[in-house]
């Protein structure tokens, strides 16, 4: 099974890429996922939310804004698919990722998930936000009708899409830290989150107005909205 450990952190703790410290951590991260081997399935660090496209679609208009959607003391940094027989696995493996040392992670099991390649230096990361009592679980009503908005985006952008996929609900997920070597569990999402994260799409654009395009088509609940990140290129480090 697929889960999304959907990575958090304090941004005034991140290094700037092109550091010494940025190149640290990106050892870190390097040293993880080998000692993972095949059970990191996907993943990407994201540029700052400073840099983030925040697409909100009320009574009929599309509203584009910059930066964060809200201030939080913790905010999404990046992403890891992990492919485990269970939680207990997800849990054992998340654990050791630098992530859960200096901030936290949140795992929940994926649905309809579509595999990625290297991230490129053209790439995006789409976050759908929702609030926790609007997200559709599987065959659910609603469900197919939200599949079948999210076929025509598919459909639409074929080209540029590189992958994505949907999480069941909130109920699903497990948060997790590690603070002096204590593994902390938690049931849920991030608490200190008004909203849950309820998908996400990869997709390529070359420059900020094109991925905004793409962004403001993604299909997104009337109180949810779509935030999009650039994909920060770990080859250039690597």
């Amino acid at each position: 099974m697929h889960y999304l450990a959907t990575l958090a952190g304090r941004e005034d703790d991140s290094a700037e890429p092109g550091s010494p410290e940025f190149d640290a951590e990106v050892q870190r991260y390097a040293d993880f996922e080998a000692a993972a081997g095949a059970a990191i399935a996907g993943g990407a660090a994201l540029y700052p939310a400073e840099t983030a496209l925040i697409v909100r679609h009320r009574a009929g208009q599309t509203l584009i804004t910059d930066g964060p959607f809200t201030e939080q003391a913790e905010v999404v940094g990046g992403f890891l698919v992990l492919d485990c027989a269970d939680l207990d696995e997800a849990i054992q493996l998340a654990r050791t990722s630098p992530a859960a040392e200096s901030g936290s992670i949140e795992l929940r099991p994926t649905v309809m998930y579509s595999p990625h390649e290297m991230p490129g230096a053209d790439w995006w990361m789409a976050l759908l936000w929702e609030r926790p009592d609007a997200v559709l679980a599987p065959d659910s009503a609603g469900w197919d009708a939200a599949v079948a908005e999210h076929k025509l985006f598919g459909d639409k952008y074929a080209a540029a899409i590189r992958g994505g996929g949907a999480v069941l609900p909130p109920s699903t997920a497990t948060t997790l830290r590690v603070r002096g070597g204590e593994l902390l569990l938690t049931d849920g999402p991030f608490p200190e989150y008004a909203e849950v994260v309820d998908g996400f799409y990869l997709f390529a654009a070359p420059d900020r107005v094109a991925a905004a395009e793409i962004a403001a088509e993604i299909p997104c609940g009337e109180h949810g909205y779509v935030e999009a990140r650039q994909v920060v290129d770990l080859s250039a480090w690597q």
